[in-house]
């Protein structure tokens, strides 16, 4: 009984740890997962941890390699670029670009894909000296997370299997051992509170030594014949490995980063970099001065400045929302990542996970020692009810 008590606890402390995503209950009375709930909280430690040692996100986005996002750009940009300039005109100018000639408009196209391979290198320069103050990391994983609550589960889940699997079977095993420590004691002293009370603290023991077997000791130590490390911290390297992916892969992908830029607390910033690059391509331009002649002082001009910046930012959006680049990029983020968590020593490590949990371990130790102390009133009624 008390090896199945240990077994249950522990497979609940887990549960409780992810379930349920969002919270339930009334008032301040219900749970949520502790991993849910305190996700945006790791989230921001890893990231803090990571970069902290890597440098800052400019030194991620040099490993990203620029020129494959130049390219990227052209790649995206260039067969559409006709009809940019055409949606732009229509909006601006209309009348002036129904009734242009058709070598003038052909004209005005090549023009502007000569020119754009130059304005495309530059504004990736730009944007990669100053990406650390144009993306608010953090805004975009609060973002995140709040739209995709299960994401750091599913992080955990895959991260931590083997772990969490051998702290449940484990549970098994310790409340087998406390309960041939209490049987005989029952069978000399069978008070009716023995039980339950001795259940209480099989499902708190069996708890407590749950949680610590994942995070302690911290450092390898040997005991006896075997060498004892919390099962997280054994495995530092492929966590890392699975952490990183599934972050590069959902969290911190180039889609998501570019829309930060262009949408998040600094978009004005990113827009005025885009007109600065923009705005060469425009003075110099055979549509600006045909522009220019036919609306009055300079209004034609600002106009589509305006129209043109707007286009850009959707352009965009609709570069780096391609899956197959968000793909090929997504390993090189990971090994970023990865190298820098297998980089952190094992307190650092274990300081990434463990302060979330640490909040809530003592209610989890205390769930479990109820479930405990509630299978022991029911064995004592089962054994000694009748007889008493």
């Amino acid at each position: 009984m008390a090896a199945g008590v240990g077994w249950f606890t522990n497979w609940l402390a887990i549960q409780m740890s992810f379930y349920p995503v969002q919270f339930i209950g009334i008032g301040i009375i219900g749970w949520q997962g502790v991993i849910p709930r305190k996700a945006e909280k790791m989230a921001h430690i890893c990231i803090d941890r990571t970069l902290q040692h890597f440098g800052d996100l400019n030194a991620v986005y040099r490993k990203l390699e620029p020129q494959k996002i130049v390219e990227q750009v052209i790649s995206q940009v260039t067969p559409r670029l006709d009809e940019y300039i055409d949606e732009v005109m229509y909006e601006i100018q209309p009348v002036l670009w129904d009734n242009l000639p058709l070598f003038v408009k052909s004209r005005i196209y090549q023009w502007a894909r000569d020119q754009l391979p130059s304005r495309v290198e530059e504004l990736v320069d730009d944007f990669g000296d100053d990406l650390d103050d144009l993306v608010d990391l953090k805004a975009l994983l609060s973002r995140e997370l709040e739209h995709h609550p299960d994401l750091m589960n599913r992080i955990f889940k895959q991260a931590g299997a083997v772990e969490l699997k051998s702290v449940i079977n484990r549970g098994a095993i310790v409340g087998g051992i406390l309960g041939a420590l209490l049987a005989p004691l029952w069978s000399q002293y069978p008070e009716p509170w023995l039980l339950p009370a001795g259940g209480f603290m099989i499902g708190f023991i069996t708890n407590w030594i749950a949680i610590n077997l994942i995070f302690s000791p911290v450092r390898p130590r040997q005991v006896m014949f075997w060498k004892v490390q919390g099962l997280f911290l054994r495995r530092q390297p492929e966590i890392s490995d699975v952490w990183a992916r599934l972050v590069a892969e959902e969290l911190i992908t180039v889609e998501k980063v570019a829309d930060a830029m262009v949408n998040g607390r600094h978009g004005d910033r990113t827009r005025a970099i885009i007109q600065k690059h923009l705005r060469p391509l425009l003075d110099n331009s055979v549509v600006m001065k045909l522009t220019a002649q036919v609306t009055v002082g300079m209004t034609g001009y600002t106009e589509l400045k305006k129209a043109m910046n707007q286009k850009a930012v959707l352009a965009t959006r609709d570069v780096f929302s391609d899956p197959a680049f968000n793909r090929e990029r997504a390993p090189v983020v990971a090994e970023v990542l990865s190298g820098q968590m297998k980089a952190l020593g094992p307190r650092e490590f274990q300081d990434i996970l463990r302060p979330a949990f640490r909040e809530e371990e003592v209610q989890l130790m205390f769930v479990g020692g109820i479930f405990g102390a509630m299978a022991g009133a029911i064995q004592f009624f089962v054994l000694a009810g009748p007889a008493f």
